[in-house]
């Protein structure tokens, strides 16, 4: 395969294209909300695979789920103190003592969920090293769709290292991906070895960090923790996704993901499930979240939908100032387009109005919410 690249994202270009993004990081919202991100960007502090790959962990290939995941527990308690060390200089990178680190027990432990898979809330339990493949249809190997600098994400994230792979854990049936989500198109299969070069190549033409969005990258976090075992380029990660995930999924990523771009989609369980197929949405966001919270740093996306001002908007902006924290990053995302099946439901028709679009703002201002992305 071909891997290589026909731009360089220079300075001048991208302060052309995008000039808010050029001194994003200066801004006090940002640099308060996003301050180790904005640290690995900038090469002054490493990416957290970098610094789970150096974690030495003892460890048998043989033992028990039950054990492999004590001593992860174990070794996430641990794991603050450990980067807080790399922060200050403390600590430095260096080869682990029989070659088995904190990131090499996160992969065992994903290779054992692909044999039942529970990376996301629905827990299919299919077998899918043995070919099996369940709701969101992934396999075993990472079927991309495209990747590339993106210039269209948040300000902090541009130029973005994106890398779109296919299938998903949700049914929208307003999904703006539709094509990739719903394997209308199926990729290219790529190696972990191959999309190492990819992710060098990104971060060597400009890129500020990797992507890692479809689709949702959910159904890859094994083969995602398997390119980070072979990337020796510092670069920040990004798990850009629906949120639909499992406890277990959300403990491998701590560790591994710098910020977590997070959807917050729906303020009831009753429209997860009319509008995306997700049973128990709530509760998977919101704990989630609280881990993204605790684990790196987060900025969340809240797509505003024509008539669900008061059932999702609100809920969902109350339960982050009060849950998160009024300085949480949050982008209000007034985009929203019919597409896909959307014309199923009456109300989502159309695009928002200019009255909704100020309401959303004002219900944003209510609830004391003042990091909100321009």
């Amino acid at each position: 395969m071909d891997f290589s690249f026909s731009f360089i994202i220079s300075f001048t270009m991208w302060k052309l294209i995008r000039p808010d993004a050029f001194n994003v990081f200066e801004d006090p919202r940002v640099s308060r909300s996003l301050p180790r991100y904005i640290g690995i960007v900038r090469g002054r502090k490493l990416a957290k695979f970098l610094i789970s790959r150096s974690i030495g962990v003892d460890f048998d290939y043989t033992s028990s789920d039950e054990e492999l995941w004590r001593i992860h527990s174990k070794r996430l308690e641990e794991y603050p103190k450990i980067e807080y060390e790399f922060d200050e200089g403390l600590s430095k990178l260096e080869e682990v003592e029989r070659g088995r680190s904190f990131l090499d027990l996160k992969i065992e432990l994903a290779r054992r969920m692909m044999k039942s898979c529970h990376f996301c809330v629905r827990r299919c339990g299919v077998d899918r090293l043995e070919g099996q493949k369940g709701y969101c249809r992934c396999g075993t190997e990472l079927n991309v769709s495209s990747f590339f600098a993106h210039m269209g994400e948040e300000p902090e994230l541009v130029p973005s290292g994106t890398v779109f792979t296919c299938g998903c854990s949700m049914r929208c049936i307003l999904c703006q991906n539709w094509e990739i989500s719903q394997w209308k198109e199926s990729g290219t299969t790529y190696s972990p070895r191959e999309m190492v070069r990819v992710v060098t190549s990104l971060k060597n033409n400009g890129c500020r960090n990797l992507n890692m969005v479809g689709g949702d990258p959910t159904p890859y976090c094994w083969q995602w923790l398997q390119v980070m075992r072979g990337l020796d380029v510092n670069i920040a990660t990004v798990w850009n996704s629906n949120s639909y995930y499992s406890q277990e999924t959300a403990e491998l990523l701590a560790g591994f993901v710098d910020l977590y771009l997070l959807d917050f989609k729906y303020g009831s369980n009753k429209h997860a499930e009319e509008i995306s197929d997700a049973p128990m949405y709530w509760e998977a966001a919101t704990r989630n979240h609280l881990m993204a919270k605790r684990q790196g740093e987060l900025i969340i996306r809240v797509l505003v939908l024509p008539g669900h001002n008061d059932c999702c908007t609100r809920p969902i902006l109350r339960w982050i100032a009060e849950n998160l924290g009024v300085d949480t990053r949050v982008n209000l995302m007034f985009q929203y387009r019919p597409e896909w099946r959307a014309y199923e439901r009456p109300e989502l028709r159309r695009r928002l109005s200019k009255e909704e679009m100020e309401e959303a703002l004002q219900i944003a201002k209510d609830s004391g919410l003042r990091n909100l992305v321009d």
